[in-house]
């Protein structure tokens, strides 16, 4: 492989949200503006229990106020706090559904780039694979041609011990 080969891998191994950034202009249905964020981190915000203490404890002192006889504004039946628990679902839900719509366009964005990310390094690893078969048969070819320098240095070398020896023969006969 050569300098640009790795370098270039280098690179996309580097960028790890390569595959995330064609995506990054895509806007939920909702908008990204300041009320929708809003809007979502308000939703998210009722799932928590942090939330769930808070709305409990409210609840409790509103009623105990009101059959103490603390504050007399919301008598048994409590008919408004019935109509605050109606209010904040009629709100509620629509946050909800809205975060859940903005998640739900992330995640596909996200299950696309990740498909793509793991096309992209199964194209390389059979691009590694075939490199790597490309080296072994040229290897191979290498080794070949070693063997066969290797038989034509053996059979130079077993002609020159003859002449070497046909010419010591011919200077000791002399």
């Amino acid at each position: 492989m050569s300098n640009s080969t790795f370098s270039k891998e280098r690179q996309l191994r580097l960028h790890h949200f390569r595959f995330h950034a064609p995506h990054a202009h895509l806007t939920s249905l909702f908008g990204d503006d300041s009320f929708a964020t809003r809007a979502e981190s308000f939703a998210r915000f009722f799932g928590t229990p942090t939330y769930l203490v808070v709305q409990t404890v409210i609840v409790l002192i509103w009623i105990a106020a009101n059959l103490i006889g603390f504050v007399h504004f919301d008598l048994y039946p409590f008919i408004l706090l019935n109509l605050a628990f109606s209010l904040q679902a009629a709100y509620a839900a629509p946050l909800i559904l809205l975060a859940q719509t903005r998640q739900a366009d992330r995640d596909k964005v996200h299950a696309e780039a990740d498909a793509e990310h793991r096309e992209a390094l199964a194209q390389m690893s059979i691009e590694r694979m075939e490199s790597a078969a490309a080296q072994s048969a040229q290897l191979l070819q290498l080794l070949e041609q070693n063997t066969a320098l290797t038989r034509t240095a053996q059979e130079l070398t077993a002609q020159i011990k003859a002449l070497t020896d046909e010419i010591h023969h011919r200077v000791v006969a002399s």
